[in-house]
């Protein structure tokens, strides 16, 4: 599950409704919105986003903050380093290839450090 998912899906329960019924509200398929809670969609288009906040009056930081979820929430993510350094391209490889044995903890550490630049 993407964070964008995870939050649509909160909006969805808190509001007791299905993802068939809140699909034919946003007028697009149950299997689509399904693949978008799931993390096996990419990227949501602006549009649906923007459904999404009008379907549950979603305004001002609260919006942003979904517009910024979907951003992220990429489920499959390609990193340029082209133009980086060497120790870059190694950090990149790395969090790629241990990114699924990292613990709930490690993970808020990277997210902690990161976010802070």
């Amino acid at each position: 599950m993407t964070p964008f998912g995870e939050k649509v899906r909160q909006y969805r329960e808190e509001k007791h409704i299905t993802q068939k019924q809140m699909a034919k509200m946003l007028s697009v398929s149950s299997a689509y919105l399904s693949t978008l809670e799931n993390g096996k969609k990419g990227l949501p288009s602006y549009q649906i986003v923007h459904r999404i906040c009008g379907l549950f009056n979603i305004i001002w930081d609260d919006a942003d903050d979904l517009m910024r979820l979907a951003r992220l929430s990429h489920p499959k993510v390609t990193v340029n380093t082209v133009a980086l350094s060497p120790l870059a391209t190694e950090v990149a490889n790395l969090l790629a290839e241990n990114i699924s044995n990292l613990s709930h903890d490690e993970l808020q550490q990277v997210h902690s450090l990161i976010k802070k630049k």
